[in-house]
Formats: C-alpha cells, sequence, structure tokens
C-alpha cells in the first residue's frame, strides 16, 4: 500500500471519530471501563503471585549434623549437599550461634538458658534453601539419607498447606483475569460492533459505487485501532498513579510492613503494555467483524 492512500485511510478514521461523536464516546467508555477493571484485577493478582513467592522463598530445609561428626565430616556433608540440583543456597549455623539465638528469642527469660553455653546440646545445622521451593519435601527426604544427618525439619504439616493455599491463588487468579478479558472483549466488541452498524447504509452505498473491499475497511481498521488505545489511555494512566500511591503509603505505613508489593517498576510498564495491547486487539476485531457482515452487497 502506498503511503499517500495509507494516509488517506488514517485521516479518514480519525475523522469518523469525530463525525460520530457520541457512538464514538460509547465506545471508549465501555473500552475504559472494562480496561480499568481488568487492569485492576491484573495489578491485585500480580501482587498475590509476588506475595505468594515471597512466603515460599521463606521455606527452609534445617539439617542437624550429627553430634559425633567433626569439621572434615561437616564439610563432606555440605559439599554432598551443594552437589544436589535442587540446591540453591547451604549456609551453616554453628551451635554457639543457635544457642545464642535461642536464649535472645527468650528475652528476660533467656537468663535461664545462660548455663547451656558450659555443655551447650545443640547441633550444628545447615540451612539449605531449595531452586523450586516446591521441591522442599523432596530435598529434604534426599538429605535424609546422607550421612552424618541427625535429622531434618522443614515444617511438613505447615509447608504443605502453605503451598497448597499459594497454588490456588495463582489458578484462581489466572482463572479470573482470562474470564475478565473473555468478558471485556465480548462487551467492548459489542460495543463497537453497534456504532459500525449504525453506519450499514454509508458502507452499503460505498460498496455499490465501486469501492474495493479494503478501501472500506482500512478506515474502520484505524478507527477501531484509535478506539481501543484511546480507550486504553486513561485506565492505564489512573491505574499507574493510584499503584505508585498506593505502594507510597503501604512502605510508609510500619503497621503493613507485612505486605509484600511488587515494584512499580516493570510493573506498570507491563501492565500498561498488556491493556494497550488488548484494547487495540479488540477495537480491530470488533469494527473487522462488523464491517464484514455489510460488505456483502
Amino acid at each position: 500500500m502506498k503511503g499517500r492512500t495509507l494516509g488517506r485511510h488514517v485521516k479518514e478514521g480519525g475523522k469518523n471519530l469525530v463525525r460520530n461523536g457520541w457512538m464514538t464516546f460509547a465506545s471508549i467508555s465501555a473500552v475504559t471501563i472494562m480496561l480499568f477493571v481488568v487492569g485492576a484485577f491484573l495489578l491485585l493478582i500480580m501482587n498475590i503471585n509476588e506475595f505468594a513467592d515471597s512466603l515460599e522463598d521463606d521455606v527452609e530445609v534445617r539439617v542437624f549434623i550429627d553430634l559425633t561428626a567433626d569439621e572434615e565430616n561437616q564439610s563432606e556433608l555440605e559439599t554432598e549437599i551443594q552437589d544436589i540440583d535442587m540446591v540453591q543456597t547451604v549456609d551453616f549455623v554453628a551451635k554457639e550461634d543457635g544457642l545464642e539465638s535461642l536464649i535472645t528469642s527468650f528475652g528476660d527469660q533467656g537468663t535461664y538458658l545462660e548455663s547451656l553455653r558450659e555443655e551447650n546440646p545443640l547441633n550444628d545445622v545447615f540451612v539449605v534453601q531449595a531452586q523450586d521451593p516446591q521441591q522442599t519435601q523432596v530435598l529434604a527426604e534426599e538429605i535424609q539419607t546422607l550421612s552424618y544427618v541427625d535429622d531434618v525439619e522443614y515444617g511438613a504439616d505447615i509447608v504443605e498447606q502453605l503451598f497448597s493455599v499459594t497454588n490456588i491463588m495463582r489458578y484462581a487468579g489466572i482463572v479470573l483475569i482470562v474470564g475478565l478479558m473473555f468478558t471485556a472483549m465480548f462487551l467492548i466488541a459489542n460495543t463497537i460492533k453497534i456504532t459500525i452498524i449504525a453506519r450499514k447504509r454509508e458502507i452499503q452505498i460505498m460498496k455499490l459505487v465501486g469501492a474495493t473491499n479494503g478501501f472500506i475497511r482500512w478506515p474502520f481498521f484505524v478507527e477501531g485501532l484509535l478506539l481501543g488505545v484511546l480507550g486504553a489511555i486513561i485506565p492505564i494512566s489512573a491505574l499507574s498513579y493510584g499503584y505508585v500511591k498506593l505502594v507510597e503509603v503501604v512502605q510508609g505505613t510500619p503497621e503493613l510492613s507485612f505486605l509484600t508489593m511488587t515494584p512499580p517498576n516493570p510493573l506498570i510498564l507491563q501492565m500498561g503494555g498488556l491493556l494497550l495491547g488488548i484494547g487495540a486487539f479488540i477495537g480491530i476485531w470488533g469494527s473487522m467483524m462488523s464491517v464484514r457482515k455489510f460488505l456483502k452487497v
């Protein structure tokens, strides 16, 4: 297609938006409202996933080293653990440090445990984290088979419940977003179709005077694209501003420090790009499906 012809189609598509003011307003409003809802839930689901990931990242395996193991045995055990493919990190916690943490955790009553310093009954410990937190149980069972391992703890019951909850959160989020996107596509496309249907006589006249299908389609293609893009700009701007302010409030409120929110960058760019793409696709699709119906004259 020649640049001059393309420019004509773009110009005509822009004129159609102005010429059909109220229908244009209705279409852009439908796109704006539905994409705002989709964008808000998208931000929510992304933050739920971030929160679930942070919970899972806190899961660790505590490997209690046999009291009979000397430094060489401990070094061999550490090497064997590090050689396991599922392992991400291995940290050594000396029993002296473990006792100090225990005494500190009891606060003022910790003074009753001071006598344990003379003959420390605790084990040296390796704190192990899996590359994939979901593999924690399998990793713990494999470590349990190694030599000089006295015991392995990872909170089996709690971890299983945690993974069950986080998986439900993720799957529910995916289903919700997919459902909302299809609902948005249906409602927005039908609103745009109504806009095009109201101009069926114009399309039929153009067809009767000899205009080709491509010549008729292109202005509507541009119009649908502009409707989708313009309708996406408002929700993207509003959600971006609101999310940045929400993150600032959460980070500045000590009582909400337990909340782990996804940083605005690059989340906002990802959300904005997705909403812009959805808006453009729905606008073009709705226009093309409607125009095709009236090209058969």
